[in-house]
Formats: structure tokens, C-alpha cells, sequence
């Protein structure tokens, strides 16, 4: 299935082509995202040659802004979060977009959590049907106190950084609910331990 490329129509499909058959990030990005190109020359300008040990992406239409994409890598030392996003109507030019990157150590992930959420087949098998990830972040959200409250509840309101990601049956299937779940488990495996 062919999406169109960067300024193209903004009309996408509502289930979008499955990357996890793909073990490469060439080829995951390329079958799903948008704007791969756009998307691998950002990365791989960061990367310069280092290895993926594993990665996730995601992809929805959002009804305001478009098409909101995103791919997050792990080197072994370091996450690489890529991020594209359509821009509102009104804000720019029609067909424009907002790339942006962040490249997170291994050393500032204080914690790793997986949930899955688990159904039960007429047979009686457990089957994995939602999986949500997240990776708290020794650093502060950067997020400002709601108007009208006090220098001391401000403090109390703020919370440490996070990243979040989930897979459903209906948002990826089951063969990305499985690749974000390896993906938790690498992270998890090199938290806390020497950097590569």
C-alpha cells in the first residue's frame, strides 16, 4: 500500500499498512510512515552508524492537525525520538509539517513499565488484546501550573518527564502490541547497567 508523500493529500487510510513483519527500520518506516524520507534522514544523521537494537512507531490522523507520526530508537546508550506532525490549518502553508528529534540517554531512565492487558479465548486462552509502555525520565516535565495556583501547589504539580507508548488489537494488531513489547523489554534490559 502507497501513501502519499510529504505534502501530499491529507486523506489517509483509517488502518494504516502493519510495520511489525519488518525487523530493519529502513523497511518498517518505509511501509508505514508518511514521510519516511524525512523521517531517515533525521535519525540516521544522529545514528551515524550505530546499531538499532529495536524500535517502535506510530501513526494516527489526528482531526485538527493531520497526520501525526513518530518513531522511537534504541542504540544501546541513547533513545532517538523522531517526531512529525501536520501543521494546523491557518498555522502555515498547506501540506506543512513540523520534524522534530530528541535524543534521550539510557542513564536518565529511572524506571520501565509494561501493563498488558490480557482476554480470555472460548477455549481459555489468555491472549495479550492492549499493551501500554512508559519510561520515567530523571528529568522535571516541563509543564506550567494551571492560572490561579500557588508557588507551593505549582511544586507539588510537578512530576518527572515520561514516555509513553501502546498497541491495541484495533490501533497495530497483535504484531505490534508483541514489537513494543520487545522493544520495553531491550530498554529495560540496559536500564541501570554500563552504557554500551
Amino acid at each position: 500500500m502507497s501513501s502519499p508523500p510529504f505534502g501530499g493529500s491529507n486523506e489517509m487510510p483509517a488502518v494504516f499498512p502493519d510495520w511489525s513483519p519488518y525487523e530493519d527500520l529502513d523497511s518498517a518506516a518505509r511501509a508505514y510512515l508518511r514521510d519516511p524520507e524525512v523521517a531517515l534522514d533525521a535519525l540516521f544523521g544522529v545514528l551515524r552508524g550505530a546499531s538499532v537494537l529495536c524500535f517502535t512507531l506510530e501513526r494516527f490522523v489526528n482531526e485538527v492537525n493531520g497526520v501525526w507520526q513518530e518513531v522511537v530508537i534504541c542504540d544501546g546508550s541513547r533513545l532517538v525520538l523522531w517526531h512529525g506532525e501536520d501543521v494546523a490549518p491557518g498555522d502555515g502553508p498547506v501540506g506543512s509539517m513540523t520534524s522534530s528529534l530528541r535524543v534521550v540517554p539510557l542513564s536518565t531512565v529511572t524506571e520501565v513499565g509494561c501493563r498488558r492487558r490480557l482476554t480470555r479465548t472460548s477455549s481459555g486462552q489468555a491472549r495479550v488484546d492492549s499493551i501500554d509502555v512508559y519510561l520515567l525520565l530523571s528529568s522535571v516535565d516541563d509543564a506550567v501550573p494551571p492560572p490561579g495556583m500557588a508557588e507551593d501547589e505549582g511544586r507539588a504539580a510537578l512530576r518527572h518527564d515520561a514516555l509513553r507508548f501502546g498497541k491495541t488489537l484495533d490501533d497495530g494488531g497483535p504484531g505490534q502490541i508483541a514489537r513494543l513489547e520487545e522493544f520495553s523489554r531491550v530498554v529495560a534490559s540496559l536500564v541501570g547497567r554500563p552504557t554500551l
